[in-house]
């Protein structure tokens, strides 16, 4: 099952909010673990999330934008 945007973009939200400047990493692991379990759809949802988390954070400091 493939999620919607807005799904996607509300999931990254509450990475960034619960893993903080570590989301990317978080997001990375969930990636890793998706495909070592052959579990192509959730690894293709996580770098979709991770997508969103890269934008949704600045890449200068690594904080999300609204703690700027």
């Amino acid at each position: 099952m493939q999620l919607n945007d807005w799904t996607l973009w509300a999931s990254a939200q509450e990475v960034i909010k619960r893993c903080g400047v570590k989301a990317p990493e978080y997001a990375s692991a969930q990636i890793a673990e998706a495909q070592t379990a052959g579990d192509d759809a959730s690894a293709r949802t996580w770098r979709e999330i991770a997508q969103r988390i890269d934008q949704l954070m600045d890449e200068r400091t690594g904080r999300p934008l609204d703690k700027q």
